[in-house]
């Protein structure tokens, strides 16, 4: 989504700032919107305005599994089975319902200061749209078209992070001057359907505005498209189709049947526009995300980033994060919490059940072939550019005098297997990965394949639902048989189950799995007073809550010698090492099995993944986060506004404002 004119940003603001006092633009800036008659003359000034836009918006954006436009905290992805650690929000231990725990990103008033907050970023968008055509009439209009088409689409995106978090809340779409006695700026929290339709607008209106692709593709690479404003409005209507804002969800068709219509229009624009799935195989759905600087098919919206130390470049953080102390990493590694490990399908598409002949010990046997470009374990190989032929290991050890020793230093791994999606099979750990350039896919070709499959199976279109599904499956490399191993889907709730099943397995890691589990309630079947819940039981799901993500050591099975050596050989370990991108991975996979089998028993953690204060504790979400209420200092400074029913308001009163229509 950020682009990669990151540099010229800099370039453009240091041309400006050069200029005059009056041509100032970060001083501009302060002002709020209050910019002199020749500010729009200049498209090069006006350019810079639109790029810096993109910069406030995304360049926080390092990791895949960061959300929320401007902030870009990967706290949303840590409360869900993707990954361990307790969090604030389900811990058991604590209760969040006053104001002052209330979500932060609503920001503060605006003449605090120049901050990055998202009302900050619509002032912005506003200012432009309301300016551009007057003040700069003298530009060419496809420029002030294009403009104005991204500053529409910006705005619709921070309204749609902002109705996830809060809900309704006001919405803004003229320049106001901050005054605390003006009752005419006062505005009250938007009904959801209210905030839903200005999005839809907005991104209606960018579509009209957007070119289907950019001229000078290369400097223009991550602008948005007229595409990716279709498929971003195909996503607002999903979401408020679905049970948390859609009471009626199981009863009336209306939304579904406009989210269905928006995803296909996006399908078919992004269709003609050159998109589409990318690969015929899991290696070429790997090598997808290593799309460097170019158009690539399946990404519909792209946050660029670049290699190396300057101040102009965006890095990914991912690379870094995701690499283990024996490859340079930064650490442990991402570890996958086994309820990961056993959730990807066997290599005929059926679910791993030990019915099914799935063994959790040795379970990277006969799976999903995204499951060994998801995943790393003991054994494979996981290159990086100073060494091509590297394998992981990360099993440790106990000798005569309970001593402990780790294989390859990586003495703070505890899973037996990790996080290796999105991963560059050439990155440099001379400066531990770093400076990652690898840009960051945030909407991809394949999530719009599911949104409209969601779609269907909602509507109970369980053919279509199939169809859809089998187009995500097919071009990995999972046979045809028996629907791609799915099946057959009794009604409607099965049908929905098994679109959010292959959501969590073809968007593992990239931030969706939270917003799926928010918009359909999955916790739990609890509900606040007031709001219609009980998603879980009708699909048919176990809830999260009451659940943990579950951590667990790769042992050597015998007592070692000392823990200063190793027990296994490097030769011993080099014959077995199997390689996804070998022609007899699967046989490798077999050898390596009897290898784990002959060596290696899975042992618990010494402290639980999930713990508080040392002790395990197991999720437990309240029905009350999944809309977060306003936060004291928003409550304190706009007093007219309500609270979120299921918190209390800045004086302990019990919140009223309710999101479900």
């Amino acid at each position: 989504m950020k682009t990669k004119f990151n540099i010229y940003i800099t370039l453009a603001l240091t041309i400006l700032l050069g200029a005059s006092c009056s041509d100032d633009f970060l001083e501009d800036k302060k002002n709020y919107g209050s910019y002199d008659d020749t500010f729009y003359q200049s498209q090069e000034r006006t350019q810079a305005y639109v790029d810096n836009q993109y910069y406030e918006f995304f360049s926080a954006y390092k990791s895949p599994i960061a959300t929320l436009v401007g902030s870009y905290t990967d706290t949303n992805s840590r409360l869900t089975e993707e990954l361990g650690g307790t969090q604030d929000l389900i811990n058991p231990n604590k209760t969040l319902i006053n104001a002052a725990d209330a979500s932060g990103y609503y920001g503060v008033k605006i003449g605090t200061g120049i901050l990055n907050h998202p009302y900050n970023r619509i002032r912005e968008c506003n200012n432009l749209l309301e300016d551009i055509d007057i003040k700069g009439a003298i530009l060419d209009k496809t420029f002030r078209d294009q403009a104005k088409g991204q500053m529409y689409y910006l705005r619709a995106l921070q309204y749609f992070d902002l109705m996830r978090t809060y809900g309704g809340v006001p919405l803004v779409t003229t320049v106001q001057a901050a005054a605390a006695d003006n009752p005419e700026i006062q505005l009250p929290r938007a009904k959801v359907s209210e905030v839903v339709e200005q999005i839809v607008k907005d991104f209606d209106m960018a579509a009209s505005l957007l070119p289907r692709t950019w001229a000078s593709a290369g400097s223009n690479y991550g602008r948005v498209t007229k595409g990716a404003a279709l498929a971003q409005k195909a996503r607002v209507l999903l979401t408020y189709a679905s049970p948390l804002f859609n009471k009626n969800w199981d009863g009336s068709n209306d939304r579904w049947d406009a989210a269905l219509k928006a995803g296909l229009a996006a399908e078919a624009q992004l269709t003609a526009d050159g998109y589409g799935l990318v690969g015929s195989n899991a290696k070429q759905w790997e090598q997808m995300f290593l799309v460097d600087n170019a158009f690539c098919p399946e990404a519909i919206t792209v946050q660029f980033c670049g290699p190396g130390n300057t101040a102009q470049t965006t890095n990914n953080s991912w690379e870094k994060a995701i690499r283990l102390q024996g490859q340079g990493g930064s650490g442990g590694g991402t570890p996958a919490p086994k309820e990961m490990i056993d959730l990807f399908p066997l290599a005929d598409g059926r679910r791993p059940t030990a019915a099914n002949g799935y063994n959790d010990f040795t379970f990277f046997v006969n799976r999903d072939p995204r499951f060994y470009r998801t995943f790393a374990f003991s054994g494979v190989r996981w290159a990086y550019k100073e060494n091509t032929t590297a394998a992981l290991w990360t099993y440790r050890w106990v000798d005569g005098a309970s001593k402990i020793g780790f294989a390859d230093g990586n003495s703070s791994a505890s899973s037996t297997a990790f996080v290796r999606k999105m991963t560059n099979l050439t990155a440099t750990n001379a400066t531990n990965y770093q400076y990652s350039g690898t840009d960051i896919f945030e909407y991809r070709y394949a999530e719009l394949l599911l949104n409209i499959a969601e779609c269907y199976a909602a509507l109970g279109q369980t053919g279509n639902t199939l169809a859809y599904l089998g187009r995500i499956r097919n071009r990995v490399g999972i046979p045809s048989a028996n629907n791609y191993g799915i099946g057959t889907l009794a009604d409607k709730y099965a049908a929905i189950e098994a679109v959010l099943y292959e959501r969590r397995v073809e968007l593992a890691y990239e931030g969706k799995r939270y917003w799926d589990v928010q918009r359909w309630m999955l916790y739990d079947n609890a509900t606040l007073p007031g709001i219609t819940g009980g998603t879980v039981s009708k699909l048919g799901l176990a809830p999260i809550n009451g659940t943990q993500r579950t951590g667990n050591f790769l042992q050597y099975k015998n007592t070692a010698a000392s823990e200063k050596t190793d027990p296994i050989t490097a030769a011993a370990r080099a014959a077995v090492v199997a390689d996804p991108d070998a022609t007899n991975f699967q046989a490798q996979l077999i050898t390596l099995a009897t290898f784990y089998n002959n060596n290696f028993v899975r042992t618990p953690l010494v402290t639980a993944l999930d713990n508080f204060n040392g002790a395990a504790v197991k999720i437990k979400f309240n029905p009350n986060y999944y809309i977060s209420g306003l936060n004291a200092t928003a409550l304190t400074q706009n007093t007219w506004l309500l609270q979120t029913i299921g918190w209390n308001d800045a004086n302990g009163g019990s919140g009223t404002f309710n999101y479900q229509e």
